[in-house]
């Protein structure tokens, strides 16, 4: 893990990754990225690759309050002070593109939410509370997006990815995991539409696809990375029978787009355990990077690594204790516990809880 990392654009010192992770420290009114936020991220950045807490793509992407966006000429601005931040550290960093779908409440979106079908389950969010305040609240019935809603969303991720570059930005990942809309699309529960978008796997991935695309043909498929999650139940009731396989097809299609990276999200939420079957099946269709995340130790990434199952091995919350990770990963220094006090800063607040955890003394 503390080789070099070389692909076809993105190389990094080593293949450590701080995963995304929501904060909601952006400055009101406009969720703009602001200077403690640079701090933050500037304190992290000898991983190997800093991917940003998700960043929505509109206000209707958008699902929880206090996140920044990344779809005004403001947050354009506000990202640069981060992006310089890192890279004045020696960091890349990739900004992770987001689009809630029915994960939202209009409180927060000011619309209704959208979704592959006009389906809701039982979900809650970060927003705002009718007492006053920001706490969790009952996400909202959501509407079946329509074909010019799909081509609006398309023309939004192109355009935020522009943006993302012209922020200073070393490239995109596109979350299509964890129930957010690409998974609502990809998932037979979520997904009721008899469209083009509906019914076969090929029509399931179809939107994701046309948007990595579209992206890809505007950035370049080497910036660009996606997030999947096909053995997380977040955000659905029920198992899907298919997304192994959805997910296996939608990869060999992927493999001519030249991406950054893959990115699996595992063992968060409701989740399925990871076979070693589907690590052997993923590396035999797609023979690109890949990365995985999801509460893994030292240990277990380092065997991903030597198996070849994984090129690159993120971590979310050691990282929010612990700014200098990489070095004591390097060191066997014990790590800052991620407890309880520690949750509870995660969304919202000031500097403590945030930027403020301490380096190691040795």
């Amino acid at each position: 893990m503390f080789q070099p990392f070389n692909g076809s654009s993105l190389n990094t010192n080593n293949r450590i990754v701080m995963a995304p992770m929501t904060r909601s420290r952006s400055s009101q009114p406009g969720d703009v990225p602001n200077q403690m936020m640079a701090n933050y991220y500037q304190q992290r950045a000898s991983a190997g690759l800093i991917i940003s807490e998700g960043t929505p793509i509109s206000s209707v992407g958008r699902g929880y309050s206090m996140t920044p966006g990344i779809y005004t000429a403001a947050h354009i601005e506000g990202w640069k002070q981060v992006t310089q931040a890192v890279h004045a550290n020696g960091g890349k960093i990739f900004a992770q593109l987001w689009h809630v779908g029915r994960r939202s409440h209009s409180s927060i979106s000011g619309q209704q939410p959208v979704a592959a079908s006009a389906i809701k389950i039982p979900d809650q969010v970060f927003g705002p509370l009718p007492e006053g305040g920001f706490g969790m609240i009952e996400t909202e019935q959501p509407k079946a997006m329509t074909q010019q809603d799909i081509n609006n969303t398309i023309n939004d991720f192109v355009q935020s990815a522009k943006n993302a570059i012209e922020a200073g930005f070393d490239g995109v990942e596109i979350h299509a995991a964890h129930g957010y809309l690409f998974d609502t699309f990809l998932h037979l529960e979520s997904n009721q539409r008899q469209d083009q978008y509906g019914g076969s796997q090929q029509n399931r991935m179809r939107f994701l696809l046309e948007t990595l695309t579209a992206v890809a043909d505007a950035i370049g498929g080497n910036k660009v990375a996606v997030r999947l999650s096909p053995h997380v139940i977040e955000g659905f009731t029920e198992e899907d029978p298919e997304i192994v396989e959805l997910t296996l097809a939608a990869l060999a299609n992927m493999v001519k787009l030249d991406l950054a990276y893959v990115h699996f999200s595992e063992n968060i939420s409701r989740y399925l355990n990871v076979p070693e079957s589907f690590r052997q099946q993923v590396r035999e269709v797609y023979p690109n990077p890949i990365m995985i995340a999801g509460k893994l130790t030292k240990e277990t990434a380092q065997v991903l690594l030597a198996k070849q199952y994984a090129d690159l091995v993120a971590f979310a919350t050691p990282y929010v204790t612990n700014p200098d990770l990489v070095e004591r990963f390097y060191h066997n220094w014990p790590l800052a516990e991620f407890d309880a006090d520690a949750r509870l800063t995660l969304y919202g607040g000031d500097a403590k809880g945030y930027s403020d955890y301490p380096q190691y003394k040795a």
